[in-house]
Order: structure tokens, then sequence, then C-alpha cells
């Protein structure tokens, strides 16, 4: 129930890095084959398989290659790579979104689908809004090599870049520290942001299933 979800939410984040480099004129992911929403090119033995097949919830598939040089020269090369690394959290959100929309269809129109325990419909949509809501959370966060470190590095003005550079060459580091220290101390970093995103599942619902 976990793995299913979180190997379609990682498909769909590495097409979109693809996708989107491809419509800005990079096709190197595309000549390796990796814009396809064909999850075996995809994965990762140990972050898209081993991980959730031991019962984590988390995983990673293989980075989509892009070659900036090969933007459009309409866009800055700097521009670019902030849509690309944008693009992949974004598709988490419109999938999250998608889960939370079919579901609340379901809850309207055919709830035995739900309450029924031997579908397991609801519980892989559920399961999928919280892959997805968590997805693009933490890649989002600005720390290399995450997406949001990308993302944080093109917007970074000129003048911080000496110290971004420093706090990069430490990122594999503090990336470590921010997914063991908080089950060590058994606190979970993303509880405040889980807690909105289930409330505003539920409200998209309840106002869904009342019309």
């Amino acid at each position: 129930m976990w793995l299913i979800p979180l190997v379609l939410s990682l498909t769909v984040h590495e097409w979109a890095h693809a996708y989107s480099a491809f419509r800005l004129g990079d096709d190197t992911a595309a000549r390796m084959g990796r814009l396809t929403l064909n999850p075996i090119p995809h994965i990762d033995p140990i972050g898209t398989l081993l991980l959730p097949l031991m019962g984590i919830p988390f995983g990673w598939a293989k980075p989509v290659p892009v070659n900036p040089r090969n933007f459009d020269r309409k866009i800055a090369m700097r521009t670019g790579s902030v849509i690309v690394s944008a693009a992949g959290p974004f598709s988490n959100l419109v999938l999250a979104t998608i889960c939370v929309t079919v579901l609340a269809l379901l809850y309207r129109f055919a709830p035995e689908l739900v309450f029924e325990q031997q579908q397991g419909i609801g519980t892989l949509l559920e399961r999928g809004f919280f892959v997805n809501v968590m997805l693009a959370l933490f890649n989002m966060l600005p720390v290399p090599p995450l997406d949001g470190g990308h993302v944080a590095e093109g917007l970074m003005p000129n003048r911080f870049r000496p110290q971004w550079e420093r706090f990069a060459a430490v990122g594999p580091a503090v990336l470590m520290a921010i997914v063991f220290l908080p089950q060590l101390l058994n606190v979970s970093l993303f509880s405040w942001p889980l807690f909105f995103a289930r409330s505003a599942a539920s409200s998209v619902i309840g106002a869904i299933v009342s019309l």
C-alpha cells in the first residue's frame, strides 16, 4: 500500500524534471530514456524498492540528467534550472490534489469503494496524498542536493554566493542530519505542514461530499 503510490509518485516526479528540461530545449534525459512515465528507468534499487518494502514510507529515484547549456537561448540557464528543479515537487502537489479530489468524488458517488476494506482504493488514495505531500515538502527544503537546494541556488543573489557555496559543500551532511535526527529525537519534522495538509484535504472532501 505504500510501495505503489511511492513508485508512481517518484516516477511522475522524475518525469516532470525530464519533461520541463525537454520543453526548455535540453533533450539529455529524453536521449537516455528518462522522458517516460514507465517506472522502470527511474527505479533506484534502494530508494525506490528496498526502503518501501521495509515499511519505510519514503524513498527516491534515479536523478534525471539535465544539461542547462542546452536550454533555449531565450531563457537564462539559472532561470531554466529553477524551473526544472521546481517541476518535480510541483508535480507531487498536483498528484496530491488529484488523490484528494478522486477520494472526495468516491465518498460522494461511490462510498462503498472507500469503506469496503477489501477494495483498498481509499487506502491507496490516502497514502498517495500523504506520500506526495511529503515528497513535495522534503524536496523543497533549501538544502543541496535536493530540488529546493537547486531552486535556492538559482535564486541566490550573487553577493551571497560565497556563503552559499560553503553551505552547499556540507549540504549532504546537513541532509543526513535532517533525515536521521528527528527519528533519534522522536520528533516529526513535517508535523505542522502535514497537519495543515490533512485539514485542507478534509475541507475539500467535505465540500465535495456536501454538494
